[in-house]
């Protein structure tokens, strides 16, 4: 591969990964929050911003592997390599786990909220439960888990880059790490969140931009 090429590629992955960040915002900002048991939470789950808002996360969670590549794509010390290379490996196998629950939120609630609000009947809302647990509960939290740990693992390889501020990726491992708990928080503690999420992402894209370029 050319020197340029791999430039082009590694600014692609900040792109990314700036993007993604960006989306760990919009989608608690855009997302209603409502009771989700009355026709109130009937018509959240039937809205058109449920729904973006759901899509968005899928697509943040989607490009953080994708940003993770850039970051492993410019470091060299074989211990940041190492663990550069297992976050990217934990990013992908996570999100492949953790997007599948998203879809259901996205799809499946929204189905549900517009049979609830169309009947008038806010008994449908105890299928709610049903999708949320399971299964596909487990899944999603082991998903979580495995994106927290690759964030500390690019954090840990950030660290010891000796090409980055060492403290740079130490946000998005926090902001990730709380992705579980934050589901329990009012909206404005969530789009906190998402802003430590976003800054995370951000300082990292940043840097892997910068080291976008033939040395």
């Amino acid at each position: 591969m050319t020197q340029s090429a791999h430039a082009a590629r590694v600014r692609l992955s900040a792109a990314a990964l700036a993007v993604a960040g960006i989306l760990f915002v919009l989608y608690p900002a855009i997302r209603p929050f409502s009771d989700e048991a009355s026709l109130h939470g009937a018509a959240a789950f039937a809205s058109t911003e449920w729904l973006v808002a759901h899509v968005l996360a899928i697509v943040a969670f989607t490009l953080l592997p994708l940003g993770l590549l850039g970051l492993h794509g410019t470091v060299r010390q074989a211990v940041a390599e190492r663990h550069a290379y297992g976050a990217v490996v934990l990013s992908l196998i996570g999100t492949g786990l953790t997007v599948p629950f998203y879809g259901a939120e996205a799809y499946g609630l929204y189905a549900i909220g517009q049979a609830a609000v169309r009947q008038q009947n806010a008994a449908l809302l105890t299928q709610v439960a049903v999708v949320r647990s399971g299964a596909g509960l487990v899944i999603f939290l082991v998903g979580l888990l495995l994106l927290a740990m690759a964030a500390v693992m690019a954090a840990i390889a950030v660290w010891n880059s000796g090409r980055y501020p060492k403290g740079s990726g130490i946000p998005m491992a926090v902001g990730v790490g709380l992705y579980v708990p934050q589901f329990f928080w009012t909206q404005p503690f969530r789009v906190a969140h998402g802003v430590l999420v976003a800054v995370g992402c951000l300082w990292i894209a940043v840097g892997v931009w910068s080291q976008g370029k033939a040395p």
